[in-house]
Protein backbone atom coordinates (compact mmCIF):
# COMPACT_ATOMS: atom_id res chain seq x y z
CA UNK A 1 0.00 0.00 0.00
CA UNK A 2 1.05 3.46 -0.62
CA UNK A 3 -0.08 6.68 1.30
CA UNK A 4 0.40 10.02 -0.57
CA UNK A 5 0.09 13.73 1.87
CA UNK A 6 0.00 17.02 1.22
CA UNK A 7 0.72 19.46 4.08
CA UNK A 8 -0.54 22.56 3.25
CA UNK A 9 -0.20 25.21 6.17
CA UNK A 10 -3.12 27.98 5.62
CA UNK A 11 -2.58 31.26 6.69
CA UNK A 12 -5.08 31.56 9.69
CA UNK A 13 -8.37 33.30 8.89
CA UNK A 14 -8.06 31.12 5.19
CA UNK A 15 -9.23 28.22 6.65
CA UNK A 16 -12.91 28.23 5.50
CA UNK A 17 -11.75 29.55 1.56
CA UNK A 18 -9.89 26.43 1.82
CA UNK A 19 -11.93 23.76 2.50
CA UNK A 20 -14.59 25.07 0.46
CA UNK A 21 -11.55 24.77 -2.91
CA UNK A 22 -11.42 20.95 -1.67
CA UNK A 23 -15.10 20.67 -1.01
CA UNK A 24 -16.17 22.13 -4.62
CA UNK A 25 -13.14 20.96 -6.52
CA UNK A 26 -13.74 19.26 -10.29
CA UNK A 27 -11.89 15.69 -8.67
CA UNK A 28 -11.86 12.49 -10.59
CA UNK A 29 -9.53 10.63 -8.39
CA UNK A 30 -12.15 8.11 -7.68
CA UNK A 31 -12.22 7.02 -11.61
CA UNK A 32 -8.12 6.34 -11.17
CA UNK A 33 -6.79 2.80 -11.05
CA UNK A 34 -5.72 2.03 -7.61
CA UNK A 35 -8.13 4.69 -5.64
CA UNK A 36 -8.87 3.73 -2.45
CA UNK A 37 -9.76 6.52 -0.36
CA UNK A 38 -9.12 9.90 -0.11
CA UNK A 39 -9.04 12.54 3.20
CA UNK A 40 -8.87 15.94 3.67
CA UNK A 41 -7.50 16.23 7.26
CA UNK A 42 -7.55 19.42 9.55
CA UNK A 43 -4.48 19.69 11.67
CA UNK A 44 -3.88 22.05 15.16
CA UNK A 45 -3.35 25.75 14.93
CA UNK A 46 0.33 27.37 14.89
CA UNK A 47 -0.56 30.73 16.52
CA UNK A 48 3.31 31.62 16.71
CA UNK A 49 3.28 31.48 13.00
CA UNK A 50 0.14 32.25 12.27
CA UNK A 51 -1.30 29.10 10.68
CA UNK A 52 -3.85 26.27 10.40
CA UNK A 53 -2.22 22.95 9.61
CA UNK A 54 -3.95 20.83 6.85
CA UNK A 55 -3.15 18.03 5.51
CA UNK A 56 -5.04 15.41 2.29
CA UNK A 57 -4.48 11.96 2.27
CA UNK A 58 -5.18 9.16 -0.52
CA UNK A 59 -4.69 5.68 -0.49
CA UNK A 60 -3.74 5.23 -4.02
CA UNK A 61 -1.32 1.98 -4.26
CA UNK A 62 1.32 3.06 -6.35
CA UNK A 63 -0.96 4.25 -9.20
CA UNK A 64 -0.58 7.75 -7.16
CA UNK A 65 2.08 8.55 -9.72
CA UNK A 66 0.02 7.95 -12.66
CA UNK A 67 -2.48 10.04 -11.41
CA UNK A 68 0.01 13.16 -11.10
CA UNK A 69 0.49 12.67 -14.34
CA UNK A 70 -2.74 12.72 -15.91
CA UNK A 71 -5.30 15.11 -17.30
CA UNK A 72 -7.71 14.37 -14.47
CA UNK A 73 -4.65 15.84 -12.32
CA UNK A 74 -4.31 19.01 -14.51
CA UNK A 75 -8.16 19.63 -14.58
CA UNK A 76 -8.01 18.95 -10.71
CA UNK A 77 -5.30 21.46 -10.24
CA UNK A 78 -6.16 24.02 -12.96
CA UNK A 79 -7.80 26.97 -10.83
CA UNK A 80 -5.47 26.21 -7.79
CA UNK A 81 -3.67 29.80 -7.93
CA UNK A 82 -7.28 31.66 -7.95
CA UNK A 83 -8.51 31.01 -4.74
CA UNK A 84 -8.74 33.46 -1.86
CA UNK A 85 -6.61 31.03 0.35
CA UNK A 86 -3.10 32.30 1.79
CA UNK A 87 -0.72 29.88 2.53
CA UNK A 88 2.35 29.63 4.13
CA UNK A 89 5.17 28.38 1.63
CA UNK A 90 4.61 25.64 -0.97
CA UNK A 91 2.93 22.34 -0.24
CA UNK A 92 4.79 19.82 1.13
CA UNK A 93 4.39 16.28 -0.24
CA UNK A 94 5.20 13.17 1.92
CA UNK A 95 4.51 9.42 0.37
CA UNK A 96 5.37 6.67 2.59
CA UNK A 97 4.89 3.02 1.93
CA UNK A 98 3.31 0.63 4.66
CA UNK A 99 6.00 -1.45 6.55
CA UNK A 100 3.70 -3.30 8.53
CA UNK A 101 0.01 -3.30 8.89
CA UNK A 102 -3.28 -4.26 7.69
Amino acid sequence: MYIAMNRFKVQNGSEEAFEDVWKNRDSSLAEMKGFREFHLLRGPVNETEGYTLFASHTTSQEDFVAWTKSENFRAAHRNAGGSKVHYLGHPQFEGFSVVEGA
